[in-house]
């Protein structure tokens, strides 16, 4: 059930077929949801790097936890100072957060079709089974991509010209009102809430990321640099690729980060032949073929898209077997150091 302003919301004589739809759009025109979010539009938006904490100091001592595309943590406060994520475009980057316990988790969900099981996922270690908690929840990302030519502000345009983004923030917004769990929802910065427009009416984001700190409960716009999206960025890049064909992830979020022992544990995914002939086939294009092919918001992508995709593409290349990555299907783990880096354990 999701409650806005401490009181359950109810969208008006929801229907079967669109239920999801109706229920973000009244969402979407909620007062508290709309001022909520001209706040936080008015937030600065935070350029994180490993080098650099939040007010210029090393961040020797700051425990972050990132996630890329598909992939959710959840992080205990006692644990982790910072979690986030970003170049959520047409994806949605969502926080649950236990106000109780400060047990937060993060999710960078990428389909429809992973909403379900992966809410599922983030709930295991946040909800406690024997309590009534409610929960606080944070949707940023997903930008107003539907059709130039919708302009009308009325349910039938909306979902009709709906691009990638509104039918992912529907199906979420549908799970959490079905489920017997409370969710107050405090953030919701997606579609037009997150959209501006250029001279010429080119929709692009207005923020693609977050931090959340799970002490607090403060949420902030982030962008995230090279060094500050570890550990083992190539391979849990390459996870994402290969899930959409692995049928030990149909229809789950990638598995990262391990809760109690503070440490990346990134499960193993298989990737095919067909898919290493596939990477052959993209690195072969030019950069603006490769970012036309890859990219569901090519206008809107940062400006090092092309090049993490090559990078990408390149290790599936030089690493055509999934076995050479996750010997013995065992999962890779890695710990924190004093210096507040990672290190990869050995299997």
């Amino acid at each position: 059930m999701i409650f806005v302003g401490g009181v359950p919301f109810q969208a008006e004589e929801p229907s079967s077929s669109s239920e999801g739809s109706k229920i973000l759009i009244a969402l979407m025109d909620h007062p508290i949801l709309s001022a909520a979010s001209c706040t936080f539009n008015s937030i600065p938006e935070r350029k994180f790097s490993a080098s650099e904490g939040a007010t210029g100091e090393r961040v020797a001592a700051c425990k972050w936890v990132y996630v890329f595309q598909r992939e959710y943590a959840t992080v205990d406060p006692s644990l982790v100072d910072l979690a986030g994520t970003d170049e959520t475009t047409t994806c949605v980057g969502m926080i649950i957060r236990n106000c109780k316990s400060g047990m937060t988790s993060i999710a960078h969900l990428d389909s429809p079709s992973i909403v379900d099981v992966g809410l599922s996922q983030m709930l295991t270690s946040v909800v406690d089974p024997n309590s009534d908690d409610i929960l606080d929840v944070h949707l940023i990302g997903g930008f107003d991509d539907s059709s130039p030519q919708h302009m009308e502000n009325t349910v039938t345009s909306r979902i009709k010209n709906k691009g990638y983004s509104f039918p992912l923030c529907a199906k979420i917004v549908e799970v959490l009102e079905k489920s017997s769990k409370k969710f107050h929802l405090q953030t919701l910065h997606v579609l037009e809430n997150n959209t501006w427009k250029d001279s010429e009416g080119g929709a692009y984001p207005i923020f693609t990321g977050f931090l959340v700190n799970p002490s607090t409960g403060s949420v902030t716009p982030a962008s995230f640099d090279g060094t500050s999206r570890c550990p083992d960025e190539l391979v849990r890049m390459n996870r994402v690729t290969a899930a959409y064909e692995d049928p030990n992830w149909n229809g789950r979020l990638l598995e990262t980060y391990d809760t109690k022992t503070d440490r990346f544990v990134i499960a193993p995914c298989k990737w095919t032949k067909r898919q290493l002939h596939i990477a052959i086939m993209l690195q072969s294009l030019s950069d603006d073929e490769l970012l036309l092919t890859c990219s569901t918001s090519p206008s809107a992508e940062a400006p090092d898209f092309v090049e993490n995709e090559r990078r990408k593409l390149a290790y599936m290349i030089q690493h055509p077997d999934w076995k050479e990555t996750f010997p013995l299907t065992q999962p890779r783990v890695f710990e924190r150091t004093t210096s507040g880096e990672w290190k990869r354990l050995t299997n």
